[in-house]
């Protein structure tokens, strides 16, 4: 969005993120531009790692880069537990200075990083496509890893919790590379600490939505681990997941986001066909299967919004 891009040229990121007005501003943008049913908070996911000491910037064209990542059981053990109602307070401002924007119109979906998400980060130092520095601490030092991911998970709730107190309507957590994991690996490793994190927001009435990227083999972990929604990529059918997820869960998805950058009308078919394999089921939160790529024409995004209501509407989906 053009909008974006110009606070973009005078602001950086974590800039944005750090400044309550600008963050209202930003969540607001795309509810002035696209027909959609619901803001989500503009952040980012690796907000709560700075307060633990886990240094952090984002580099142009590459993403996360950490300047300390984890390397050892010492640096685990000089990670610091904080207070997200002071350390995150600009998060929580923005909240309720965007609450205020909305007026009820629609509702906000705050967010944080599940633990392995968040680990994964911090001990391969910014993305990575094999995830080996990672998984060589999981199987080489369980118990570092289960210390690690316990200290993550705590701190996650409780920003989450603090997101609630907030304001905000519901709740999302991202386990955007957790796909890199078997299903064993996933019960091991990970299913105790997201779960965790779910059962300690459950004192709160609002929804839960878990998400990740490449989960088609592990959604009826993903399911244990916890969550009102589950998200689902665009690499499993709609209603085949939802097959493996059962009738007592409610899924988000899942179009292809690159679908967006080519001709609208294959992009509008795709999106019926999820609507047509939703088939009119209530739970069914229409949504792309990952985030938004940079260069997609916001007509083609406006056209999708409004196909997508149309044809709830005319009650397909």
């Amino acid at each position: 969005m053009s909008e974006y891009r110009a606070l973009r040229e005078r602001y950086s990121l974590l800039e944005l993120c750090r400044t309550p007005d600008l963050a209202t501003t930003v969540t607001l943008q795309p509810i002035k531009r696209l027909d959609v049913d619901a803001a989500i908070l503009f952040s980012d996911l690796l907000l709560p790692l700075e307060p633990m000491g886990i240094r952090f910037d984002f580099v142009a064209g590459e993403g996360p880069a950490i300047d300390n990542p984890i390397r050892s059981a010492a640096d685990i053990d000089a990670l610091r537990p904080f207070e997200p109602r002071a350390e995150l307070a600009y998060v929580l401002d923005a909240i309720r200075l965007v609450q205020r924007e909305l007026a009820g119109r629609v509702p906000l979906i705050g967010f944080a990083g599940a633990p392995f998400t968040l680990a994964s980060y911090a001990i391969e130092g910014g993305h990575s496509n094999s995830f080996a520095q990672t998984k060589a601490l999981m199987y080489g030092h369980p118990a570092d890893w289960h210390r690690l991911a316990d200290l993550l998970a705590d701190r996650v709730a409780d920003y989450l919790a603090a997101q609630i107190e907030a304001g905000v309507d519901a709740v999302q957590i991202f386990d955007s590379w957790v796909g890199a994991l078997n299903a064993a690996d996933y019960r091991e490793f990970i299913l105790p600490h997201t779960r965790r994190i779910f059962d300690a927001l459950s004192r709160y009435d609002v929804p839960t939505i878990h998400f990740g990227v490449g989960t088609g083999a592990i959604l009826p972990e993903i399911k244990a681990a916890g969550g009102t929604v589950v998200g689902v990529d665009w690499r499993t059918p709609l209603d085949a997941a939802w097959r493996t997820l059962g009738p007592d869960t409610s899924v988000q998805g899942n179009l292809d986001p690159t679908l967006l950058l080519g001709p609208l009308e294959r992009a509008l078919a795709a999106a019926d066909d999820v609507l047509a394999r939703a088939a009119g089921r209530p739970g069914h939160i229409f949504n792309l299967g990952h985030g938004i790529l940079p260069t997609t024409p916001v007509p083609h995004v406006q056209a999708l919004a409004r196909h997508v209501h149309q044809r709830t509407r005319q009650g397909v989906g």
